[in-house]
């Protein structure tokens, strides 16, 4: 299957996937990554995946840049809860300008429809990252433009889908509690 931008995806069988060959990505800085295409091929409106992954390969570094101050309110909240347990290992970043420094961007970023909130289509990646690694850290573009939630990966491509909170639709860092 051809996808415009993507060039030719092949199909995972298991999954049901599709994976491009990997191409540069800007906002990851430069690094190739295999950009990963679920449910394209049955829905309705093709376009609204071809404009996401447009914009999200069009994008630069100062999308994330502009994440970071909700990035870095996820790491404090990781070592908050460190510290509380009384645990004397945390990394210490000094604030929103150190915290990309400690994140492995993953490999594969994920092109979805959103199936039951807001129907755009979302770019998920998961990552690793130097406070919380049994988590990681997930960061989700909406229509593949701007950073519109970053926390623990857990699948989900809306802090309003994550917990169940339609007050939370426009909040990209929700401390789970």
């Amino acid at each position: 299957m051809q996808i415009p931008g993507l060039g030719l995806l092949l199909e995972d069988n298991d999954l049901g996937w599709y994976k491009s060959e990997p191409i540069p990505v800007p906002v990851l800085g430069g690094a190739p990554r295999r950009i990963i295409v679920d449910g394209y091929v049955d829905d309705s409106s093709p376009e609204d995946f071809h404009a996401a992954i447009r914009a999200f390969l069009a994008l630069d570094n100062s999308a994330l840049t502009a994440a970071a101050p909700s990035i870095f309110a996820y790491y404090r909240d990781v070592t908050d809860d460190i510290l509380a347990a009384g645990d004397d290992w945390y990394v210490e970043i000094e604030g929103p300008h150190q915290v990309l420094d400690h994140i492995r961007f993953g490999n594969e970023p994920m092109v979805s429809r959103d199936p039951h909130g807001d129907r755009h289509v979302y770019v998920s990646l998961e990552c690793e990252c130097d406070w919380e690694p049994e988590h990681g850290l997930q960061i989700v573009f909406r229509d593949g433009r701007t950073v519109t939630k970053v926390g623990p990966y857990d699948g989900h491509l809306t802090n309003s889908a994550a917990y169940a909170d339609d007050t939370l639709d426009r909040v990209v860092y929700h401390a789970p509690r």
